[in-house]
């Protein structure tokens, strides 16, 4: 669950489109594009989901986010900001 303001923050696509005009221009073939760029391997947009839940501690699915779905539906809040989204008290809930 994400709200409003941090649905923006989401990302959109996993690659972008190699057939466009802007991405086609400098692309080599056969270049390792995680060894080429400045940082290597060892950057931190080379593991994306290594953040950590506040609460259960899984991995998140989703960049920037705080909490993972589960916890985010289960409390009803925000997985990026924590903001409460949904009042969860009328449903009855498996694992509350």
């Amino acid at each position: 669950m994400v709200c409003k303001k941090c649905e923006k923050k989401t990302s959109k696509l996993a690659a972008p489109d190699p057939f466009t005009a802007t991405s086609s221009s400098n692309r080599k073939i056969g270049e390792n594009k995680l060894l080429s760029r400045p940082g290597g391997a060892s950057s931190s947009k080379s593991k994306p989901y290594d953040r950590k839940c506040k609460d259960c501690k899984q991995t998140v699915t989703q960049n920037h986010a705080k909490y993972c779905h589960g916890c985010a539906y289960k409390k009803g809040i925000c997985s990026m900001c924590g903001k409460v989204i949904l009042d969860t008290t009328p449903y009855t809930m498996s694992s509350k």
